[in-house]
């Protein structure tokens, strides 16, 4: 246990019951002293102290009578509401948006804010949140979420690795391909082309109907149009969509100086961010549904360009801030991983220098401008067609 962390209230009574034993055989002299220790360790006055050592038993009471409720059902009210309009994000990220949110909320008649409300969103907890959750979820509907080679020559002038996870640069991007084929691979069909700012945990989602030059290339121009940080350096896997001449002069061409990087073989934690953003923003949403016409490409862009907003300018993110390694009594090592408090990506970003004043300004204007439960509401009407689509397009193969 660190030396800052304070005891439980079990680790403090297991404490006291040791000392208990030493203190009934002490004299007076020397319970004086086994009462300075305990106070020194563990904070307690020194009248509680003795009223426990003089104890015949240190075992916890249970609590006789039930604490009230300290936040009313204007909190309950004013939490579903911010949670439902973030798509119910675990406590810990939902917590520190919550004053900021309400009032954006309000600004679109979504929510009632006064300042005791606002007072009260401020000093909540995680955990008292994480419980609040827990009930108001159950009736507020979700979507139910899914879900050796010929050696490249490409790719070996490319270096291997992994992006550091304390990257603090806007502009490092894991790159990742994602296929909506269905059981099978089998004819051309739909790609999620995603990329991933380790930094600041913007992300980026392109459809592509097959996985061509055209439309790679195509699919990087899309990404640059809208993208407001300069890609510095750019970090796939070994597939051949990526590691080919053309690709990698496309790349080079449309941003001077460029670093290229790419993970080791059979290793997929080197693309550790953009495979987790691939489980929550791809597979989440479509699962592994077949999508096989340009008409459902075009749709997914148009839930796509939705997602883009929803998930960079509202959705809070935790990043990891620290690693800290403790020895344990069996000689092994453990990684304490110690994350900040969580932040939208658009936040994270306007706290750099990658963006001039005038590009946060703008950024954040678009951002007052959007209500962000009316457009998690048209994210999932997007989503009702791709899958509907989807739907009639099995149906139709299936009859032939």
């Amino acid at each position: 246990m660190p030396s800052d962390d304070k005891m439980t209230i079990g680790e403090t009574r297991k404490y006291m019951a040791i000392m208990q034993r030493r203190y009934r055989v002490a004299d007076k002299e020397g319970r004086a002293a086994l009462l300075d220790e305990m106070e020194a360790f563990t904070g307690q006055h020194r009248k509680s102290l003795t009223r426990l050592m003089n104890s015949p038993d240190l075992s916890r009471k249970p609590r006789a009578q039930q604490r009230g409720r300290v936040y009313g059902p204007e909190v309950d009210d004013a939490i579903r509401v911010i949670a439902e309009s973030l798509d119910f994000i675990c406590a810990e990220r939902l917590t520190p948006a919550l004053p900021g949110m309400a009032r954006h909320l309000a600004g679109f008649s979504e929510i009632e804010v006064t300042p005791q409300l606002v007072i009260q969103l401020e000093q909540i907890g995680v955990a008292t949140v994480g419980r609040i959750l827990r009930r108001v979820r159950q009736d507020t509907y979700r979507l139910p979420r899914k879900g050796p080679e010929r050696a490249n020559q490409v790719a070996k002038e490319i270096p291997m690795g992994r992006l550091p996870w304390n990257e603090s640069q806007p502009g490092h991007f894991e790159v990742d391909l994602v296929h909506h084929c269905g059981p099978a691979t089998v004819g051309e069909y739909v790609h999620t082309l995603q990329m991933v700012d380790v930094a600041t945990g913007w992300s980026e989602r392109v459809a592509v109907f097959g996985r061509s030059q055209a439309q790679m290339e195509l699919a990087f121009q899309r990404i640059r149009a809208r993208l407001p940080i300069r890609i510095i350096q750019l970090h796939p896997d070994n597939g051949s969509e990526f590691l080919n001449n053309h690709i990698v002069r496309c790349w080079k061409e449309a941003a001077s100086g460029l670093k290229l990087s790419r993970s080791r073989p059979y290793n997929k934690n080197d693309n550790r961010f953009v495979e987790q953003k691939n489980a929550t923003l791809v597979r989440a949403y479509l699962g592994t549904v077949r999508l096989d016409t340009r008409t459902e490409c075009v749709k997914l862009n148009l839930l796509y360009d939705k997602m883009w907003v929803y998930y960079n300018f509202f959705q809070p993110v935790m990043r990891l801030e620290e690693k800290v390694v403790s020895a344990q009594k069996d000689g092994k090592q453990r990684i304490k991983h110690r994350y900040g408090e969580a932040q939208t990506p658009l936040e994270r970003l306007c706290r750099t220098e990658a963006i001039s004043e005038q590009v946060k300004e703008q950024l954040f204007a678009l951002r007052q401008s959007i209500n962000p439960r009316q457009l998690r509401r048209e994210i999932y009407q997007l989503l009702y067609d791709v899958l509907d689509l989807a739907s009639r397009e099995e149906a139709v193969a299936l009859a032939q």
